[in-house]
This record gives structure tokens, C-alpha cells and sequence, in this order.
């Protein structure tokens, strides 16, 4: 990836731009995802603990700015950040997505920015691709069940993640403290997939219980999901990170990150369990990417409890942003801005 030295641009994606690129689908972020946890397995990346800008009036755990930047190498470098800000009173007060993001790549030869990219799309696909990932590696093979814990946009992009990517589901149990979201998210996705049930479940357990894969998509800071809930086998991406009582990572037969430094940090609950004393990286079964290039194993019996604990990680941004670029150049999508004028 170059600019040129005369005259450097910087090509603008737009959410719309992403979407007639295939951004709206998840093959492409799977595909992207695969490519960057086995670099992250290898190492051949570069990626700083990525810091949290609060200031006063951020009352919820969700109202912050994430600066998230990240080198990754291989055949084509880059570099990027994604600069993701969120409200958790978004929705309400504004009519606004909670959160936002734009996505900023440069040139690894120069380090000037080549492009820009709206990062909400992006962010939110790929954070579902590494579920539907880990889901290959550590869900049972052909489970029918699955369960989804809040049913606001990111539930959306996970859920239909998951059944482009396994038609083996039969059913999807949805929970939502707010019955007419769980109720939307199911009329959303039953339109797409008419011979797939979406039953709203009358509360967290009894979805948890239903269910083969549990995915949580809420905005909770306290935990409530119990093991006892946890049917044998049961695969969970903890995908909103505070949902999982702290046993649970204690009793199940295998805790998997996407990355222990990022994961061991803000008091999340795994930082909790080690400063403690009842969590370690020794205690943990693998880096996801691990798993992928085959270094360690996933599941290896279907009945096995497997919590997937995924913080996010700006190389996953990264080298969906990376591919979009590409596609972009070849195709002639987007719009160019000259830097200097």
C-alpha cells in the first residue's frame, strides 16, 4: 500500500460505500478474521493496550471513547486505528446508535493516512465473525440451538452471522429485558429466514438453558449468567464481556480469549478473577488464534462447557479495513480526499 508523494489522498468510505462492497455480509469478515487471528498467533502484528477517554458525566460502562491502534504485517503492512465513541443514551436521547466509529488506515512505508472508513459497520461485523470463528472451532458440529442475551443492532449482526455461516440452526432463543426488542429482532431475522424459529424467551435463564451456543449482547456491568444455567456442552461467546459470573470461568472446562493482554485489564471480569488470585494466563486453554493455526486444541468431546471471553482486538479492525481498502481501489468505490487541499 503506497501514496503518492506529489499529491497524497485519502480514499473516504461511507457505511454505504462498505455495504455495496459486501459489507453487510459476514463471509468477508470471516474470511478477514481467520487471516488475522492466525497473524495474531504468529505474532506478526503490533498492537498497544488500547486506552479508555472518559470524563465526567460518563455514568454507564459503556459511555467512553476506545482509541485502538494496530500494525499488522505480512504481504501487504498496514497500519490503522479504529476510534470508537459511545453513549449508552444514545439511542433514547438522540435517536443514534450507541455507538460510533471511523477507522483510520496508513501507509506502512510512509505512515501517512491513505484512508478513512465509518467504523460502527465494520466494528460490529467483525465482532460477530469472531463468534461465528470460534464457533467453528468450539461449538458442538451441527448444534441446532442457539441463544441471544439483548437484541439491539449488535444482536442483529450476530445473530444473522450465525446462520449464514451454520444452517444447522433451528432455532434461535432470544432474551431482552425489553420485550418489544426481542420481539423486533425476531420479526427482523424470521424475514430473512422463514424456516427458522426465533421464540422470545420469558427471561436469560431459560434461553441459556435452550441453548447449544449462547451469545451475549447487552450492556450489562453486572454479571448474572450462572453456570447452573450452562447445558453440557454448551459453547458461550461473552461477547459483552460482564455478563458471566465469575465461577463460571472457574468451572468450565475451557476459558479462550482472543487476547490475554487486552483481556486482563479495566477490572473486567477476568482482571477481577486475577487480582484475586483465582485466574491466571496459566489457568487460561488458548488464544483463539491459537486455536486456528492448530497450536492448541479446541473442542475435543461434546460435552465440554467452552466460554469464549473475546475483548476485541484493533487488528480485527484492521484487516477487515484492510480488505474493504482493497476491494475499494479495485472497484472504484468511494470518494477521494486530497490532504492537503
Amino acid at each position: 500500500m503506497s501514496t503518492s508523494t506529489s499529491s497524497p489522498t485519502l480514499l473516504y468510505l461511507s457505511r454505504s460505500d462498505i455495504t455495496a462492497l459486501g459489507g453487510a455480509h459476514s463471509q468477508p469478515y470471516v474470511d478477514a478474521i481467520v487471516d488475522g487471528l492466525a497473524s495474531h498467533a504468529r505474532g506478526d502484528y503490533v498492537q498497544p493496550l488500547k486506552p479508555y477517554l472518559r470524563w465526567a458525566g460518563a455514568d454507564h460502562i459503556a459511555d467512553r471513547i476506545i482509541a485502538m491502534p494496530c500494525y499488522l504485517g505480512g504481504e501487504e503492512p498496514v497500519a490503522g486505528l479504529k476510534w470508537v465513541g459511545s453513549r449508552q443514551h444514545n439511542p433514547v436521547s438522540f435517536g443514534l446508535e450507541r455507538a460510533s466509529a471511523v477507522i483510520v488506515l496508513n501507509d506502512a512505508q510512509t505512515n501517512y493516512p491513505i484512508a478513512i472508513l465509518e467504523g460502527g459497520l465494520i466494528s460490529g461485523m467483525r465482532t460477530a465473525a469472531i463468534t461465528a470463528v470460534a464457533t467453528r472451532y468450539l461449538a458442538r458440529t451441527g448444534f441446532t440451538d442457539a441463544a441471544c442475551i439483548g437484541c439491539g443492532p449488535i444482536a442483529h449482526m450476530q445473530m444473522r452471522t450465525l446462520l449464514e455461516q451454520f444452517p444447522s440452526i433451528a432455532r434461535i432463543h432470544l432474551f431482552d429485558l425489553s420485550g418489544s426488542a426481542a420481539n423486533a429482532l425476531a420479526a427482523k431475522l424470521a424475514e430473512s429466514y422463514p424456516d427458522v424459529d426465533f421464540p422470545c424467551a420469558a427471561s436469560a435463564e431459560s434461553a441459556v438453558r435452550a441453548a447449544d451456543v449462547v451469545v451475549t449482547c447487552t450492556v450489562t456491568d453486572s454479571p448474572y449468567l450462572a453456570y447452573e444455567w450452562l447445558k453440557s456442552g454448551v459453547f458461550i461467546s461473552n461477547v459483552s464481556i460482564m455478563d458471566v459470573h465469575k465461577d463460571v470461568y472457574e468451572k468450565v472446562d475451557k476459558v479462550v480469549v482472543d487476547d490475554w493482554d487486552q483481556s486482563n485489564r479495566e477490572k473486567k471480569i477476568i482482571n477481577q478473577l486475577v487480582l484475586e488470585g483465582r485466574f491466571s494466563r496459566e489457568r487460561l486453554h488458548a488464544e483463539l488464534g491459537e486455536i486456528v493455526i492448530g497450536d492448541r486444541p479446541g473442542r475435543e468431546n461434546d460435552n465440554e462447557i467452552i466460554l469464549l471471553n473475546p475483548m476485541g482486538m484493533a487488528l480485527d479492525d484492521i484487516i477487515c479495513a484492510r480488505h474493504f481498502y482493497r476491494l475499494a481501489n479495485e472497484r472504484g468505490i468511494g470518494t477521494q480526499l486530497p490532504l492537503y487541499g
